[in-house]
């Protein structure tokens, strides 16, 4: 995987700043990976396994291209379930399984112009010196009301390996849509990524995206953005029809 995105094939048309970032990963048997997929696509595997992250971060700066960011919207908590896939034409993206956001406009936004499965709950998140402090709450009719609450540290051992670019090198999501895969690319600076530790993890979201048992044990790889890094700049191209 390159670590650096390549330019988007057509025009930007949504663009977000995300910080923050914290990624947890499991590896997985990517039998049960290949179910949750959409049609057109298959698992991607390293080493072997599929993997099953749980990322929070932060998402600001919210904008419909080329017009300025939306009002009200603001900085708002997301924390998504996602797996891996690929497609005939080499494509190599995010699944995701499941998204929690704080705020209720993009979630409308995005489950309608993308089918993204966009759940919209309470979401916050509190820093503790270096420390990130993430918790969700679903709100009723998104689903049951499944919570999480996350603990990471950041550390400072700075991280650039082939597992690492597997996780987090994806610059685009595959989804199913109105009876079609869809893949949608995204281009940003490459993650500066190091080193965590998991202090916490009171988990719910990954059993309900049909991964029970997952988050009772730890997870196999913990990476998240520096403490305090101002975060990237993240632009998304319309959706292609998948072959």
């Amino acid at each position: 995987m390159d670590a650096t995105a390549p330019a988007l094939s057509g025009r930007a048309v949504l663009q977000q700043r995300w910080s923050g970032a914290c990624f947890l990963h499991w590896r997985v048997d990517p039998a049960q990976v290949a179910p949750l997929l959409p049609p057109g696509t298959e698992p991607d595997v390293f080493d072997g396994s599929a993997w099953v992250g749980l990322i929070p971060f932060v998402l600001s700066e919210f904008r419909f291209l080329p017009f300025p960011p939306v009002p009200f919207v603001g900085r708002f908590v997301e924390i998504n379930v996602r797996t891996y896939a690929k497609d005939a034409d080499g494509r190599r993206g995010v699944v995701f399984q499941t998204l929690e956001a704080e705020h209720l406009l993009p979630v409308l936004g995005a489950r309608a112009v993308f089918g993204l499965p966009y759940r919209w709950a309470k979401a916050a998140v509190r820093t503790d010196g270096d420390a990130l402090d993430y918790a969700s709450r679903r709100h009723p009719g998104f689903g049951d009301r499944v919570r999480t609450r996350i603990r990471v540290v950041p550390g400072t051992e700075v991280v650039d390996d082939p597992l690492s670019r597997f996780l987090t090198a994806r610059w685009g999501f595959h989804e199913r849509h109105l009876g079609r895969t869809i893949w949608a690319a995204n281009e940003h600076e490459p993650w500066p990524l190091v080193r965590a530790e998991v202090e916490r993890l009171d988990d719910g979201l990954l059993a309900d995206a049909g991964f029970p048992g997952l988050a009772d044990h730890a997870p196999d790889s913990v990476l998240a953005m520096p403490a305090r890094h101002p975060g990237v700049i993240t632009r998304f191209s319309a959706a292609q029809r998948v072959r």
